[in-house]
């Protein structure tokens, strides 16, 4: 049976493009007959909003996006994520690679601060992806006496997880999605190495989504284009996860078998993305203004090109005419005004 989730961070109200991603991501679940789990993504604990979680669930139920089961806190699931880090700080960077003192592990200690990342690097166009110049994995490998001086020393660091070098069987991650077709992407050089545990001691989004969705048993994955670049590092991610025995009985050729489809991005009139401080167009607002749950939801289907004119509907009205043709037929981000239901 497919598995989709809703996964939202309660870092406040939810906005018009994020109850356009979870239509999407409840119809691609629910039109094959399968689950749809609430995760409730609180981990980045200085970015949560107190009662935001009861918000979503509350605006969930009132748009009719329902989900199985009782909805899962990234919060209290610390002993996955530390298991998981605790398997792929154990493995080396390249297994075949032979043995000897200086060799990467596949976890290692970057004491870099965000302002020598930023000065050192470019963000890439589109996703605003950071590629990390290295600078951390190229000490271990020269001086790695320094480094373990420092971690005795108690420096402040993050955990950084290593790409395969190009000469490796990993270093190119292909996968298609169901929106933008064949993606490939060269892990060392359009990723890099990337941060898993933060110098705070909070795990990273790219960890616990990864651990989370290969626990849960998650195969349909609907989310924005920009974390595009991202599933290739999660593929990795995994692929390492299972190499080291986590997850039971996953094995390799799950990966395989997961299903993605990215969506076109949701801009304000302005041309910038929509974010939750734009509280014009979240649902606390909305409702405040008397909009109905079918206006938001027909709004939405839309957007996601399934309809022709945004006329009011519920999701079941949808599940019919539902397909991934439908979506990926246009996939320019789309603008909305600063009120659509004028």
């Amino acid at each position: 049976m497919v598995t989709g989730r809703f996964a939202p961070t309660p870092s406040g109200r939810m906005h018009i493009g994020n109850i356009y991603a979870m239509l999407a991501a409840w119809l691609s679940s629910r039109a094959q007959g399968g689950r749809m789990l609430l995760r409730i993504e609180d981990i980045d604990t200085p970015r949560v909003l107190p009662d935001a979680d009861r918000w979503i669930m509350d605006d969930l139920t009132w748009l009719g996006l329902d989900w199985d089961g009782d909805p899962v806190y990234q919060s209290q699931r610390h002993e996955h994520y530390e298991q998981a880090l605790a398997i792929l700080r154990a493995m080396p960077a390249e297994p075949s690679a032979p043995s000897h003192a200086a060799r990467l592990p596949l976890i290692y200690p970057c004491f870099c601060s965000r302002a020598d990342i930023r000065a050192a690097s470019a963000p890439q166009e589109g996703d605003r992806f950071i590629i990390y110049p290295g600078t951390c994995r190229r000490a271990w490998s020269e001086q790695p006496e320094t480094v373990r001086a420092r971690l005795a020393a108690g420096d402040q660091h993050s955990l950084r997880i290593a790409m395969p070098t190009p000469a490796s069987s990993r270093a190119v991650c292909r996968f298609t999605d169901r929106v933008y077709g064949p993606q490939t992407f060269n892990l060392a050089c359009d990723l890099g190495d990337t941060v898993l545990r933060r110098a705070d001691g909070l795990f990273a989004y790219q960890l616990v989504v990864t651990v989370d969705d290969l626990l849960q048993g998650v195969d349909d994955v609907v989310r924005g284009r920009d974390l595009l670049r991202s599933t290739a590092l999660q593929l990795y991610i995994r692929d390492r996860l299972v190499d080291g025995g986590f997850g039971g009985e996953t094995d390799k050729t799950d990966c395989l078998e997961l299903a993605f489809a990215h969506l076109p991005l949701i801009d304000n009139a302005a041309g910038r993305r929509l974010a939750k401080r734009e509280r014009s167009l979240d649902m606390g607002a909305l409702r405040k203004r008397g909009i109905q749950p079918e206006q938001v939801i027909g709004y939405c289907a839309w957007l996601l090109g399934l309809i022709d004119q945004p006329e009011p509907c519920m999701p079941v009205d949808l599940l019919d005419r539902f397909s991934w043709e439908r979506v990926a037929a246009n996939t320019a981000d789309r603008r909305i005004p600063d009120d659509p239901f004028v």
